[in-house]
């Protein structure tokens, strides 16, 4: 397989997005754009130019060019126009839904689903080399216990979640099966090559500042009073949005990347979100999270506040760490990952400039 290389002096070549309006497309379509491709961009429906318009932005200014094409995860041969002539694939749509009230239709199918249709029609079409999958760091680990309960020093791409279901954390197990399939087709062809990149809990910053991610209801969530009274102390891992991205072009255009790569920029705790805002914006009057919740409390009231954190998950979750080992990303890729502290305060700006959050009145 030949695969182009990364690079301002990289060939402009045609390549696809789909899931072309999500969080991390937006800024691997902005990359893509700076780098002069051909991006063809899979969306629901390319006519609703409203909803479109901050990408159609990013195109001005830049050497690339942008086209929309119509899709749908669910519909078999619906990405055929979009990637014909497409080299790389860069498939990142699939739902990010923290409380479904269907599991199996609203996670589970179009995930897997999704990604059968994508893989299905890049091994019908003859030009594609590469196909790079938005996976998660969940498709290695489901609950932390799970980890500690491996005696491992760190997560790391050898690893599989093998405890999510549709009961339980149902999007981590979305993640886990689509992946899995996406490895099936991959084996079972030889014209082009999968990488996968699987990212932490992802921050930062938006192309849109009103896109619709759980990573903005949880900015928000911190900032509007919900959690005032404290936070529950989960372990999780952080990264940067710009650095998830930059993993997707890197593991597109070098020819060396192969196999999986966990992208992760800090281990800790959730509370820690909560106190770097507070450093930052507490004098602005927002209600930030007080203290640390006791794990009985979180056990207690979590499922009453918050449907997604049932008991279970906070039994094997909450002070609980995790940690994953980012290191192939760093040698590999060449990632250098900024600080949380710094994620954070772009992301609330930007958030607050947009006038998405706001102090409560003094």
């Amino acid at each position: 397989m030949s695969t182009p290389t990364a690079g301002s002096t990289t060939r402009a070549i045609p390549v696809l997005v789909t899931g072309a309006t999500g969080y991390v497309a937006g800024w691997i379509i902005k990359r893509l754009l700076e780098e002069g491709h051909h991006v063809h961009a899979a969306v629901r429906d390319p006519d609703r130019t409203d909803h479109l318009s901050h990408l159609r932005k990013l195109e001005t200014g830049s050497s690339g060019t942008l086209t929309f094409f119509a899709s749908d995860l669910l519909v078999d041969g619906s990405y055929r126009d979009a990637m014909t002539g497409c080299e790389i694939v860069f498939h990142t749509a699939s739902p990010f839904v923290l409380n479904p009230q269907e599991p199996q239709r609203d996670l589970a199918e179009p995930a897997k689903q999704g990604t059968i249709n994508v893989l299905r029609e890049a091994v019908g079409t003859s030009s594609v080399k590469r196909v790079v999958l938005t996976s998660s760091y969940l498709a290695a680990n489901g609950d932390n216990a799970d980890w500690d309960r491996k005696k491992k020093v760190a997560i790391t791409e050898d690893d599989w979640n093998t405890t999510s279901s549709l009961g339980h954390q149902p999007y981590a197990y979305s993640k886990t099966i689509a992946e899995r399939e996406a490895w099936r087709i991959a084996e079972a062809q030889e014209q082009w090559d999968l990488v996968t990149i699987n990212p932490a809990f992802i921050m930062g910053p938006g192309i849109n500042p009103n896109a619709t991610s759980e990573s903005f209801n949880v900015i928000k969530n911190l900032a509007n009073g919900k959690l005032a009274s404290g936070l529950p102390n989960f372990g999780m891992v952080f990264v940067d949005v710009r650095e998830v991205a930059e993993a997707h072009l890197r593991a597109a255009f070098r020819p060396e990347a192969s196999g999986r790569y966990l992208v992760s920029g800090h281990n800790g705790f959730m509370p820690e979100l909560g106190e770097i805002l507070k450093t930052r914006f507490g004098q602005d009057g927002y209600p930030f999270p007080k203290r640390v919740l006791p794990k009985f409390a979180a056990w207690l009231v979590g499922p009453i506040v918050d449907k997604t954190i049932t008991r279970q998950f906070v039994a094997r979750n909450v002070n609980h760490p995790i940690e994953v080992d980012a290191s192939k990303s760093i040698k590999e890729l060449g990632i250098v990952y900024r600080p949380l502290a710094d994620t954070m305060v772009d992301m609330f700006q930007q958030l607050s400039d947009a006038g998405i959050v706001r102090p409560k009145k003094r």
